[in-house]
């Protein structure tokens, strides 16, 4: 079973805190405290990562509204493990992890997510990700090569 990452328990807390802030800058709302007590643990046992099937029920189901507003696959839909590739140069996943993503936890999911991210190697994360945010044309006009951003990402 996969675990969760106290940074993804951080971010929670703070979706939280941002979603139903404290009305007099003290108290803080039922998922906050329950995600905090996690968290509490967390850090007091030096514990970088902690169970899903074993967080308490309040803690897991706020975190679980953090966990669906996120984006749920990092496909970039230029799949190379469909060429045969083991891991896909658009995404950072592995090929079983493209085949099996419908059916893994969102636990597992997070895992996956957080992997693909430390590398950063993949194509969504450097030049894909950099075209996608600046808008910029990959190929001049006139170079005979075929503009690779598409226009709604400009």
């Amino acid at each position: 079973m996969a675990s969760l990452h106290i940074t993804d328990i951080e971010s929670a807390i703070n979706w939280w805190r941002e979603r139903s802030p404290s009305p007099d800058g003290i108290t803080a709302c039922a998922e906050v405290r329950a995600l905090g007590t996690v968290y509490a643990l967390m850090v007091y046992y030096h514990e970088s990562e902690c169970d899903e099937t074993t967080m308490p029920v309040k803690a897991r189901d706020a975190w679980l509204a953090w966990y669906a507003t996120t984006t749920d696959a990092p496909c970039i839909a230029i799949c190379s493990t469909s060429q045969g590739d083991d891991i896909c140069k658009g995404c950072g996943r592995t090929f079983d992890e493209v085949q099996h993503w419908p059916v893994m936890t969102p636990a597992e999911k997070r895992s996956t997510w957080r992997r693909i991210t430390m590398e950063g190697t993949a194509w969504r994360f450097n030049k894909y990700a950099e075209r996608a945010r600046e808008g910029v044309v990959a190929n001049p006009p006139g170079s005979g090569v075929a503009d690779t951003v598409a226009t709604s990402q400009r």
